[in-house]
């Protein structure tokens, strides 16, 4: 699965890695491990992930002396962006109403995130309808 605009797609344990450099910005690798502990992962592995992660082109690393500093190379929002698409693709492969009738359910909202939602929701019959040429 190929994302759009170069998004590199991430595994669970990658976001992991990336929560830590998009939060604190740039780090050594001994940093990013001792602010994963709850991961129980090896220090080796945490820089096997850093290696991924630079080979997909969500880290760039800076060299001093014989450490890398590595720092997110792309944004925390595109990503997210990327992984809602994926995700709601996935679930809507099929049909989209039950999907976000199952969301509107569970989901604890606000009545300013409940306004937010009925915005967008106008903004897209609005944009599909200019589209279309103004037929409904």
């Amino acid at each position: 699965m190929t994302a759009p605009q170069n998004t590199p797609v991430l595994s669970p344990a990658e976001w992991e890695v990336m929560k830590v450099l998009w939060d604190e910005g740039p780090l050594a690798a001994r940093d990013v491990f001792a602010r994963l502990p709850k991961s129980g992962w090896a220090y080796k592995t945490v820089k096997t992930l850093l290696s991924r992660l630079v080979a997909k082109g969500a880290l760039s690393y800076d060299q001093i002396g014989n450490s890398y500093l590595y720092r997110a190379a792309v944004d925390r929002q595109q990503v997210t962006r990327q992984e809602v698409r994926s995700v709601f693709q996935r679930l809507i492969s099929e049909a989209c109403s039950p999907v976000l009738a199952q969301f509107i359910d569970e989901a604890e909202l606000s009545d300013a995130e409940i306004r937010q939602l009925k915005r967008r929701l106008d903004e897209k019959r609005k944009s599909k309808e200019r589209k279309r040429g103004g037929s409904s």
